[in-house]
């Protein structure tokens, strides 16, 4: 009677060792952590944009309808609730991704069109800006990327026989990864004319 007790035992280990249960943890923990480090630049980025917007406010004349939606846009974007679960909500992570989208399109817009403020250009304060920003956009790029890898690891799991059983018997869902706004826009090309207006 023994002997069966630890044959069954043995089974029972050998089982779990192969369910993926440790793997889930681990990866759930890995994507959790690439998740906060896309918060943490995209906090960052936020934080940038007060001081952006006090800079080009003082150039006379710059256009109030640009600083108005990224103001607007930043407020959007810090008013998700985000937290590490939000990645377990599709909806809530499609809403926070938009808004996410919707501030980077407003900075980029107040970038082209500070263009045509020489005096913004020669700030000192503004270019320190400028670099800070734009570095901050890199950072959040390879956060991202990070996470959606560690996403991806994460779903092989959830989906793969036999770590796939583990995950329906423990409620273990598919995590959604970052997705690009528009993906029709930027699967077409860009339209190229060599032609100078001159010549039109």
């Amino acid at each position: 009677m023994g002997l069966t007790r630890w044959i069954a035992a043995f089974g029972v280990v050998l089982a779990l060792s192969g369910c993926g249960y440790n793997d889930f943890q681990r990866l759930d923990e890995q994507t959790k952590s690439r998740w906060a480090e896309v918060l943490n630049q995209y906090q960052r980025r936020a934080d940038l944009v007060p001081n952006l917007v006090a800079t080009v406010k003082g150039e006379a004349n710059f256009e109030q309808e640009t600083l108005t939606r990224v103001v607007e846009a930043r407020a959007r974007a810090t008013s998700i609730q985000a937290t590490p679960e939000l990645v377990d909500n599709p909806e809530a992570f499609r809403k926070f991704q938009a808004a996410q989208g919707e501030l980077s399109g407003a900075l980029s817009r107040l970038l082209v069109v500070s263009e045509n403020y020489p005096a913004l250009r020669a700030n000192q304060g503004f270019q320190d800006l400028r670099v800070q920003l734009e570095g901050t956009e890199n950072r959040i790029t390879v956060a991202r990327n990070q996470y959606i890898q560690a996403v991806q690891q994460y779903n092989v799991l959830a989906r793969s026989f036999p770590s796939n059983l583990t995950a329906m018997a423990l409620g273990y869902q598919v995590k959604p990864s970052l997705q690009v706004q528009d993906e029709a826009a930027i699967s077409r090309p860009p339209a190229v004319n060599f032609e100078s207006p001159a010549s039109r």
